[in-house]
């Protein structure tokens, strides 16, 4: 039996992303080595750890912005490398928001939520700015819906760049570092609207800093160091009880 018959037989029937022995290097430099992770339908998922221990390689790995060098990543049970998957359909149902926003600088708050819309989902104009004014306003920025991003807060275009995500209707939305841009003032408006979009039941996986947020909303908590997934639990185990002594030693350093 192969591995990969092996992952197929382990998924849980709600199991939206599955990566399989993931590994990523650039050169010689090996920044992911064996990650094995599953995330199920509507879980919110804290990645935690120092810098340089993989963890935005792993989230721009899972949305295919980096191509891995080795393993497989499963989305729905099917093997995104299966030629039948379209790359730009994947991406649109697994979204990401970035740290620095990655906002169209000569458009509005509105046509950055719509552009992406009609260009890759080929809604029409008047579906797309319907489907954008709702998610605007559920981050509670309709007030700056015709802003360029130069009118904008940081804390303000993140929410727009959270908007922009939520319009593609995905299946999963990947923040990396959202907050890690911000001025400390701003960060809270941010991690609000990420903890109502996590009791609204979305799929999250969020590689962050801030380690109330990841103890308050996460429904389990990742740890990575040098590459591999160190230890997983609830957030009550991660931080209350973790078993690895390279977790306690994080932990000891940020908390």
């Amino acid at each position: 039996m192969t591995d990969s018959d092996m992952i197929k037989i382990d998924m849980t029937d709600n199991a939206i992303i599955e990566l399989s022995h993931l590994q990523k290097s650039f050169g010689d430099h090996e920044v992911l080595k064996d990650i094995n992770l599953s995330v199920k339908k509507g879980e919110v998922i804290s990645v935690i750890g120092s810098s340089g221990s993989g963890k935005s390689t792993m989230l721009r790995s899972i949305n295919l912005l980096e191509i891995p060098t080795g393993g497989k990543i499963y989305f729905s049970g099917k093997d995104i490398e299966d030629p039948g998957v379209k790359l730009t359909s994947y991406r649109a149902m697994v979204e990401m928001v970035f740290q620095q926003f990655n906002l169209f600088n000569n458009m509005t708050a509105l046509d950055n939520c719509v552009k992406p819309q009609t260009i890759v989902l080929k809604r029409s104009r008047e579906e797309a700015e319907k489907i954008a004014r709702e998610y605007i306003d559920k981050v509670g920025m309709s007030a700056y819906i015709n802003a360029k991003p130069s009118q904008l807060s940081g804390g303000q275009k993140q929410r727009i760049a959270i908007a922009r995500a939520l319009s593609m209707n995905p299946e999963v939305i990947l923040f990396d570092e959202p907050t890690s841009a911000l001025d400390p003032e701003m960060v809270g408006e941010v991690l609000e609207v990420m903890k109502d979009l996590a009791k609204s039941g979305y799929t999250m996986i969020v590689v962050t800093h801030e380690m109330g947020f990841a103890r308050e909303v996460s429904d389990r908590v990742i740890f990575m160091d040098g590459g591999y997934i160190v230890e997983e639990g609830t957030p009550e185990q991660i931080f209350g009880n973790p078993t690895q002594q390279r977790t306690k030693e994080f932990l000891s350093r940020v908390l």
